[in-house]
C-alpha cells in the first residue's frame, strides 16, 4: 500500500478544485453541489465550505444515491440505500456539480445522470473528483480533478476521510491488499 495523498495534499486539491468551480461558472451564483454517497457527500461539504469561505456565501449542497439507477446491480451484493438531499431550490436552471471521490469507468456517473434526469433540469451538470484513475469505459470526464494517479486494473485506490476513516489518505493497493 502506498500514500499517494495525505491530508494535506487533499486539502490543497479541494481547495483548488473550488476555485476552478468559481472560475468556470463566473462565481457561486445559481452554483449547486451534489456528492455521491459515501465519500462524495463529504467531499461535497468541503468543496462548499471552502467555495463559502472564500465567496463569503451559503452555497447548497446535497447529495444523491445512484445506487438503483446503477447498471450492475445484479452483480453486486445488496446495499442499503442512502438518502437523495435535494437542497430547497432544486436543480432546475442550476449549475450541478457532483462530486465523488475515484472516478474510474464513468458508470457511476452516468447513473447519477440517469438519476438527475427524474429530479428535474438543471442548466448544466459538471463532475468533479479527487481522484482520476483512468480505465474509461464511457465516454464521460470530469471538469475538476484534484489529482490523475494511472493505476493497472489489479490496483485499488482508496480514499480515507476523517468523517468516516479517522484521518484523511488516498492510498493505492494491489490485489492482495498491499
Amino acid at each position: 500500500m502506498s500514500v499517494v495523498l495525505n491530508a494535506g495534499e487533499i486539502n490543497r486539491a479541494l481547495r483548488r478544485i473550488s476555485h476552478e468551480i468559481l472560475e468556470k461558472n463566473h462565481g457561486s451564483a445559481d452554483v449547486l453541489l451534489l456528492g455521491i454517497p459515501t465519500r462524495g457527500a463529504f467531499l461535497s461539504k468541503r468543496i462548499a465550505g471552502d467555495i463559502n469561505e472564500i465567496e463569503k456565501t451559503s452555497i447548497p449542497v446535497g447529495t444523491l444515491d445512484i445506487t438503483m439507477y446503477r447498471d450492475d446491480l445484479r452483480m453486486r451484493p445488496p446495499r442499503t440505500l442512502l438518502p437523495t438531499e435535494i437542497p430547497s431550490g432544486g436543480i432546475d436552471g442550476k449549475h450541478v456539480v457532483l462530486v465523488d471521490d475515484v472516478f474510474y469507468s464513468g458508470r457511476t456517473i452516468r447513473a447519477a445522470l440517469d438519476a438527475l434526469n427524474e429530479i428535474g433540469r438543471p442548466k448544466s451538470v459538471q463532475l468533479a473528483v479527487l481522484i482520476d484513475r483512468g480505465h474509461r469505459e464511457l465516454p464521460i470526464r470530469a471538469d475538476f480533478v484534484g489529482k490523475n494517479i494511472p493505476t493497472s486494473k489489479d490496483e485499488s485506490v482508496k480514499v480515507h476521510l476523517a468523517e468516516i476513516d479517522g484521518s484523511d489518505a488516498v492510498t493505492i493497493e494491489g490485489r492482495d491488499g498491499k
